[in-house]
């Protein structure tokens, strides 16, 4: 929409540098065909940024730290740069199967790992996100009962487990963003590699 003023406020005008700082990052590598998905992935950059965040909230739930969630996301976005390979570059995406110069005999087999590899992409995909949020979430948990159970016991000891929670607590609003960032660049790989 159009700003109904002149000049946007400081948070807008940071937001709106952000978007198009990791735009244009992200969609340098791109052909004209790949450039159409620009709005997906800022949206899907935005989406999984905006869950992560919103989860390291008190008694919040981070919809990212699912499995199915993670799937439900990676397997379409995949399925769709894998597609849009075969369909508009269809020897490309089939020479992907067998590198040049493969001795006769290693075809059939490279062709089974090259496949193999092809189909493990989504749930790399899923599984590094899963992962990354879930132990950042299980640390914090696990130091603040810690904290809370030393208060008791010794108040030094305490206030040290205390400023290692708070030195989490940042590390995962870096992780958040980054883990965000890796998810949306992967897809972004993958539609380089197909369009």
């Amino acid at each position: 929409p159009t700003p109904s003023r002149l000049i946007n406020n400081r948070l807008i005008s940071i937001q709106q540098w952000l978007i198009q700082l990791t735009s244009k990052q992200m969609l340098a590598i791109h052909n004209q065909k790949g450039r159409t998905w620009a709005l997906m992935l800022m949206s899907l950059i935005l989406f999984i940024g905006s869950t992560n965040l919103l989860g390291l909230l008190p008694h919040s739930f981070t919809p990212t730290t699912q499995l199915s969630m993670n799937l439900g996301m990676a397997i379409p976005l995949w399925a769709g740069t894998v597609i849009t390979g075969f369909r508009y570059k269809t020897k490309a995406s089939l020479a992907h199967f067998l590198p040049q110069g493969t001795p006769l005999p290693l075809i059939p087999m490279l062709v089974i790992i090259e496949t193999i590899s092809l189909f493990i992409q989504p749930m790399a995909l899923a599984v590094r996100l899963t992962a990354n949020i879930t132990a950042g979430h299980l640390l914090i948990h696990l130091i603040g009962g810690a904290t809370l159970a030393l208060i008791n016991i010794s108040a030094t000891t305490a206030f040290i487990t205390f400023i290692i929670l708070i030195l989490l607590t940042i590390l995962e609003f870096a992780v958040a963003l980054i883990q965000a960032y890796v998810f949306t660049l992967l897809v972004s790989l993958y539609l380089h590699d197909n369009t």
